[in-house]
């Protein structure tokens, strides 16, 4: 595996934030089981505690391969701890929505945005188990597309507005700026462009929720079809 020593602990924070973030999401998934409305969403989501669970352990024995004798330093514990208490806030109040525009699908979106690019730079420095990762990454993608499924039936059925959408979602994306900011940073060390991963982190965002300016008449009724997929999400 052709990753450079001067790499290996850039790499391994990088990890160690997704890592982090897959403890939170099985434990945000277990939660969301409980009070899921449906069925068939609260089997998806313990499936997806399972899965998340199973990530984090991966993530975990790649770091220790990375940086076997040291720790490879904590990565913006403050912002997500802090998105940890907001979400674990909705949990308490079974707000079943928020959680999802939370978890599924603003977090979910940062961490499959930032999984793709990693898996890009380990597929050019021909990194084994190229198998197991794409596995990993296909069902990143399937916990995101249950989020917008679920949110945009919900509101098709009229259980919620695009405003309240965007109204929850401003206090969730004022903690992902300073992770994007410093995940940038650490791209850069490693000679993979930070830009584009910038750009990618609200790429995998629906469009409904990154609404800017003033909308026109009318325009905040529109709801977006279930299933519209995002322009910049692969269809493979």
């Amino acid at each position: 595996m052709l990753v450079l020593p001067d790499e290996r602990a850039p790499i391994a924070r990088l990890l160690a934030f997704l890592e982090a973030g897959e403890r939170m999401a099985q434990a945000c998934a277990s939660s969301q089981a409980t009070c899921a409305p449906e069925p068939g969403m609260a089997t998806f989501l313990k499936t997806q505690a399972r899965q998340e669970a199973i990530h984090a352990r991966v993530f975990q024995g790649a770091i220790l391969w990375l940086t076997p004798r040291r720790s490879p330093g904590a990565v913006l514990l403050k912002p997500l701890e802090a998105y940890r208490v907001l979400i674990e806030d909705a949990l308490k109040r079974r707000d079943f929505l928020e959680t999802v525009l939370a978890e599924q699908i603003i977090l979910e979106g940062l961490g499959e945005a930032l999984l793709t690019r990693i898996e890009e730079g380990l597929a050019k420095r021909g990194a084994p188990f190229g198998g197991a990762r794409r596995i990993l990454l296909h069902q990143e993608e399937a916990h995101h597309a249950f989020g917008i499924r679920t949110i945009e039936r919900a509101l098709q059925h009229g259980e919620v507005s695009v405003e309240a959408l965007r109204s929850r979602a401003t206090h969730y994306l004022g903690l992902i700026e300073p992770m994007v900011t410093t995940l940038a940073d650490l791209f850069d060390t490693i000679h993979e462009d930070a830009a584009a991963w910038a750009a990618d982190s609200r790429a995998y965002l629906p469009s409904w929720l990154m609404f800017e300016g003033k909308p026109s008449a009318g325009s905040e009724l529109t709801v977006p079809s279930p299933l519209t997929p995002h322009p910049s999400r692969r269809t493979s």
